[in-house]
């Protein structure tokens, strides 16, 4: 069933409107394996189911392979040549014990490129609640899942949780570790937001410079509510997908 009728003129609004809508929806689907076998319609099909001119499939695609979550052959069609992992955000927070399926279960391996014993800048030093100067373990480290690299992060910690990580091996994710350094955590909160990577980052990262990335700054709080750990996340928003789930509480109607 056609969505719209095709519109032959469009206002250049109206077509950038077209252009993110399909582009919303595709790269929705592309990221949740929706299409079977990793092929996507084609541009014909693609123009029926959603209404849009040939113009703009053929731009949304292009915009999709910039991207790099889709290939273009011709004889062979489009194929998305992408692999995204979803994970709960409650696990992302690590409050609760990970699924099965969670990468945050012994499936990724860090890649340190830093770690070492430094005086806290001043302005990780206000996030703490500390002096600017005390002694913390910076900890910095790209995840990768296989070979392939999803995200990078930049930890700052505190005594005296800083001397019992120091020197523990640092096998899987950031929460195992903690784990196994035997420290407490009761409370971890996340600043989410998105930026363009420059040079660096992309380069650790396997993307190219200006790519978006899903940022993340998050505070670790002991059971006493005490800041100990300030952490600068970098994720490839190609390869994960953070869900979040709620439900309204509904009050039982007072009893006359």
């Amino acid at each position: 069933m056609v969505a719209r009728p095709l519109r032959s003129h469009q206002s250049g609004v109206e077509r950038e409107a077209d252009l993110r809508r399909l582009r919303d929806l595709l790269r929705s689907a592309i990221l949740r394996d929706a299409f079977a076998d990793g092929l996507l319609p084609t541009e014909a099909e693609l123009m029926a189911s959603y209404g849009a001119t040939r113009a703009t499939v053929r731009e949304t695609l292009a915009v999709l392979r910039r991207e790099g979550l889709i290939d273009r052959r011709q004889g062979v069609g489009t194929h998305v040549v992408v692999k995204a992992v979803m994970t709960q955000l409650v696990e992302a927070h690590g409050v609760e014990p990970p699924s099965q399926e969670s990468l945050l279960n012994r499936r990724l391996r860090p890649q340190v490129l830093d770690r070492s014993m430094i005086p806290l800048p001043a302005l990780a030093a206000d996030r703490l609640g500390v002096p600017a100067g005390t002694p913390c373990l910076r900890l910095e480290y790209v995840s990768l899942f296989g070979d392939e690299p999803h995200g990078m992060a930049t930890n700052y910690v505190l005594n005296p949780e800083a001397e019992r990580m120091r020197d523990k091996p640092f096998v899987h994710d950031w929460y195992n570790l903690l784990n196994e350094a035997g420290i407490g955590y009761e409370e971890s909160e996340f600043v989410c937001g998105c930026s363009p990577a420059d040079a660096a980052t992309a380069a650790r990262l396997g993307i190219a410079e200006g790519s978006p990335l899903i940022t993340m700054e998050q505070v670790i709080r002991d059971a006493t509510g005490r800041p100990f750990n300030l952490a600068y996340i970098h994720v490839r928003g190609d390869r994960f997908l953070f869900v979040s789930n709620a439900a309204r509480r509904h009050t039982p109607p007072a009893a006359r």
